[in-house]
């Protein structure tokens, strides 16, 4: 086949070419329609999914494309976040993002056991979905307080760290909760898990800025173009495979590379070149949130007072076990980050495909699931919009809760 004959074909490039061109137009038109109206644009971003997926117009189907777009999208958003955060201001939260998470994660597994325990699940099911539950989607979070310029807020700087720390719980949660579903319980695997994830977040928070600090005239030497944003990203995409490997979702590699970076991104136009390449891939992921909703699942009226008992108990207890840890800020601090530890988005989707894969889940408890993830998805952002303003702009930017000290010139490090 010749080159230029190849867009003309009914099932080569062309339909590739189209998914795209649907996928990325309509996420953009649905987000300049939502900032008109002053709502976050992730939320048309979300609906726009579901309009052109499998729920209403059937244009575009949830694939192992969208999915790998969906992916890149959202390691790049978590990437940028990580710029824009100094890991020793993080540190500085280090404890109350500790409480947050811890009861992040507990007190939504035991409503989201008890719940399925009690409406007929068996316990490996009751237990999956309290592991959907405890999830964080930080992506969406970090969408939200990035375009609202609120991510050197102190509370902002609480949920990324918890989020961080969530992961870990979390991945430990559904070690157990998978061994479990196996018929047995393999804690020295666990307990390896946790140690090897614990140690590459210390890792990269105490040590990695130190050796990047030092490791970047090296770059200026380079003559690729662009190279501190050619480095940035072979780190987000090397920090991110080695989280996999550890058994850490890849987002919290791409979040500590871009940590690392913070430093020496000040001196550098890397923020603005990750920010324009992250314009274009992480609207993938918050559509891909939505081509994944079923709405054919919810004509049974049972199914629906289902869901929305879950998701109201989702919402709760991450307000409730979030906001409690952090009651010593202010009833205002403490709202902001529970809110923001809300979303479930894609991390509660994927727990929910494995315990279905696992045959441990019903389908019924996966479309709830599902919903579940969706509507704490949409419903965080207006609020996070609500309980932000410009008293926190202000707080962020004085000198005692700036987040990125004053540094040396590049070149005189």
């Amino acid at each position: 086949m010749q080159p230029e004959l190849l867009f003309f074909s009914p099932t080569g490039a062309d339909s590739l070419l189209l998914s795209l061109f649907i996928i990325f137009a309509a996420a953009k038109l649905s987000a300049e329609f939502f900032e008109r109206i002053r709502q976050p644009p992730v939320v048309g971003e979300i609906l726009a999914g579901i309009i052109i997926g499998p729920s209403v117009f059937k244009l575009i189907h949830h694939t192992e494309l969208t999915h790998a777009l969906s992916e890149m999208g959202v390691m790049l958003l978590l990437f940028t976040v990580g710029l824009e955060v100094n890991s020793r201001a993080l540190f500085r939260v280090g404890t109350i993002s500790l409480l947050v998470a811890v009861c992040g994660v507990v007190l939504p597994f035991i409503a989201g056991y008890f719940f399925m325990h009690y409406t007929g699940g068996n316990t490996a099911e009751a237990i999956f979905l309290g592991a959907a539950l405890v999830a964080t989607s930080v992506g969406i979070t970090a969408r939200v307080l990035s375009g609202m310029r609120m991510l050197s807020a102190k509370s902002s700087q609480i949920i990324l760290g918890a989020a961080v720390i969530d992961d870990i719980l979390g991945l430990l949660v559904l070690s157990i909760v998978t061994s479990i579903a196996k018929g047995q319980i393999k804690y020295g695997e666990i307990l390896t898990t946790a140690a090897v994830s614990i140690g590459f977040t210390l890792f990269v928070a105490l040590v990695g800025t130190k050796i990047v600090k030092r490791a970047s005239p090296s770059l200026e030497r380079l003559r690729i173009g662009h190279a501190y944003f050619v480095g940035g990203l072979i780190l987000c995409l090397g920090f991110s495979v080695l989280a996999t490997y550890i058994g850490m979702a890849a987002i919290v590699g791409a979040f500590l590379a871009g940590m690392a970076l913070a430093e020496i991104s000040e001196h550098t136009t890397m923020h603005n070149q990750t920010s324009a390449v992250m314009e274009f891939l992480v609207p993938f992921f918050f559509v891909g949130i939505g081509l994944q909703v079923d709405l054919s699942v919810f004509t049974d009226k049972q199914m629906v007072i289902m869901s929305l008992i879950l998701t109201t108990i989702a919402i709760a207890t991450k307000l409730l076990g979030c906001g409690a840890a952090a009651l010593p800020l202010g009833l205002r601090a403490a709202l902001q980050i529970g809110v923001g530890m809300m979303p479930r988005g894609e991390v509660g989707i994927i727990v929910a495909q494995l315990g279905l894969g696992m045959g441990v889940l019903s389908k019924a408890s996966y479309a709830m699931v599902v919903f579940m993830a969706v509507a704490t998805t949409l419903i965080a952002p207006p609020l996070l919009k609500l309980l932000y303003d410009e008293r926190d702009k202000a707080a962020s930017t004085s000198p005692e809760s700036e987040i990125v000290e004053p540094e040396q010139p590049l070149s005189s490090m």
